[in-house]
Parts: C-alpha cells; structure tokens; sequence
C-alpha cells in the first residue's frame, strides 16, 4: 500500500508558541514534540531515506468529549475529525500532497472552513 515509501505523524498543538503558565506540563510535552518531529527529519537521524515526519497543529478537533466539556464554545473554529482522517488518507495514498518532511503543519478552522499551513 505504500509502495516502499514510511510516513510518520505527530500531533502537537500551536499553543506551543506562547507561555502556558495555566498548564506549563502540557505546553513543554508539545514543545518537546515539535523538536522530535524537526530531529527526525534532519539528516543523519538514523532512519531510512524514505521516512517522512510531518506534525499537525490542530488548535480543537471537535470530539464528542470536547463537545461535552465546551459546550458553549464557537464550534465553526473546530478541526473535524473527518479532516484529519480525510488527510491522514491524501498523504499516504499521494505523498506529493504531503508537506516537507519535518513540517510543523498548522490546522486552521475559521468560519468551518479547514485549512494547512506548513511552518
């Protein structure tokens, strides 16, 4: 199915780019999974050629459980599952539609409409 070709995803969170004094534990986990997903892509890390890492950022996927803890929040800057099924999918079956190897790939959800930006 992958022809040869091994793809490696993280999750982390854009909230690592700013203090988090409220859950300081949270915020250097996510930090440490930003410099795993760069160490594994750099060169000389050990692992075959054709391994490509990529990170995404979601800011809130929207989860039964988020739902139910954050009832009231603004769900139309939710990520939907099925988004990020939906691009799990694209990138194994077409690893041209994939970012660089080592992307810090923000999920982005305004207005429900879902977008990547590649850092």
């Amino acid at each position: 199915w992958y022809q040869g070709r091994v793809r490696e995803a993280v999750v982390s969170t854009q909230s690592t780019g700013k203090g988090t004094s409220f859950m300081m534990g949270y915020g250097l986990s996510k930090a440490a999974v930003h410099q795993l997903t760069k160490s594994l892509a750099a060169p000389n890390n050990g692992l075959p050629d054709n391994v490509s890492v990529q990170c995404i950022l979601p800011v809130t996927l929207d989860t039964p459980m988020n739902r139910k803890f954050m009832a009231d929040a603004d769900f139309t800057t939710w990520t939907p599952m099925s988004y990020v099924a939906d691009m799990f999918t694209r990138w194994a079956e077409d690893p041209s539609s994939r970012h660089p190897n080592g992307s810090l790939v923000k999920i982005i959800t305004e207005k429900s409409e879902t977008r990547e930006e590649a850092e």
